[in-house]
C-alpha cells in the first residue's frame, strides 16, 4: 500500500528517521490523470420500434388438376314395386251395432197394486240390452237385474215394463226407427221413469254418444218422460268395482221420482 504524501510530509519523516516508500512527488504528478470535464448525461434512448414483420408470400398455386373422372356407379338390377297403400285405421265403437227392438213386457205381472210400497211412481221402463229377451231375467245379467230391481222394491210394482235390445244376427232384419217406437211405447205406458241401462241402450234410445260416464251424470228425457242412464247388468259382471256407482244411479232415480210425486 503506498502513501501519497506530499514534499512537506517526507521532509518531516526523513528528519524524524522513517524512510517514505512510494512514488516520488514527481512520479504523483505523472500518474495522477487530468481532471476531466463532467461528462454530460446520456439521452435516453428511445425504444427501438421493430419493423413490422411481413408474411412470407405463398407462391400461387398453378391451376389445380381436374379431378379424375369416376366411373358411373352400376345400375342396381331391381324390380321396382309400388308400396303397398297403408291401411285405413279402425274405427272403435263408432259404428252402431244393428240392433232388434222387442215388444215390451212386464217384469212382475203377478205384484199387487195394493202392496206397492209409496214412492215408486205410476210405472218404470227399462231399456236394456239383453242376451234373452224371450226370458229376459234368466241367465247371469237377467238374475243381476232382478237383484237391482228387488233392491229398489220395483219387484212389488205391478207396471215396470222392460223394452230389451237384441244384436241382430247375420241375415236378420233390425229394427227401422227404435227411437220413435221408445217413444210410442212412454206415450202407451206413461211411466214416471226410463231407466236406460248400458251405451247401447243409450245410443239406442236417445241418440247419444258421449262416454257412459258423462252420459251418467247429465239429466236426460225420453218423449217428455225423465231418464237416467247409468251401468248394463252384463257390464257389471264383468267390473263389480261399478256396482256401487251403479247403485247411486237407481237412488238418484228413485229420488227423482219421489221429489215429483211429492209435487203432484
Amino acid at each position: 500500500m503506498s502513501l501519497h504524501l506530499d514534499a512537506r510530509q517526507r521532509a518531516m519523516l526523513q528528519e524524524m528517521g522513517v524512510t517514505a516508500w512510494g512514488p516520488s512527488p514527481a512520479q504523483e504528478a505523472i500518474a495522477q490523470p487530468p481532471a476531466s470535464a463532467p461528462s454530460a448525461p446520456a439521452a435516453v434512448a428511445a425504444p427501438a420500434v421493430a419493423p413490422p414483420r411481413t408474411q412470407p408470400q405463398a407462391p400461387s398455386p398453378g391451376p389445380s388438376p381436374a379431378p379424375a373422372e369416376r366411373p358411373p356407379a352400376p345400375l342396381a338390377h331391381t324390380t321396382s314395386r309400388s308400396a303397398p297403400p297403408a291401411p285405413a285405421p279402425a274405427t272403435i265403437g263408432t259404428a252402431a251395432p244393428a240392433l232388434r227392438l222387442h215388444p215390451t213386457q212386464a217384469l212382475y205381472p203377478a205384484a199387487d197394486p195394493a202392496q206397492t210400497p209409496s214412492g215408486l211412481g205410476r210405472g218404470w221402463l227399462i231399456v236394456a240390452e239383453s242376451m234373452t229377451p224371450a226370458e229376459p231375467l234368466g241367465g247371469d245379467a237377467g238374475r243381476l237385474l232382478d237383484n237391482m230391481l228387488r233392491a229398489m222394491q220395483l219387484h212389488r210394482h205391478p207396471r215396470v215394463f222392460l223394452a230389451a235390445l237384441e244384436r241382430s244376427a247375420p241375415g236378420t232384419e233390425a229394427s227401422a226407427d227404435i227411437p220413435a217406437a221408445l217413444a210410442d211405447a212412454v206415450a202407451q205406458l206413461q211411466p214416471a221413469m226410463v231407466l236406460v241401462l248400458g251405451h247401447v241402450a243409450a245410443r239406442a234410445a236417445l241418440g247419444r254418444t258421449e262416454p257412459l260416464g258423462r252420459l251418467r251424470a247429465g239429466p236426460h228425457e225420453l218423449a217428455g218422460c225423465p231418464a237416467v242412464v247409468t251401468y248394463d247388468p252384463a257390464f257389471l259382471l264383468r267390473s263389480q268395482d261399478n256396482k256401487a256407482a251403479a247403485w247411486a244411479d237407481l237412488c238418484r232415480a228413485l229420488a227423482m221420482v219421489r221429489s215429483a210425486e211429492a209435487e203432484g
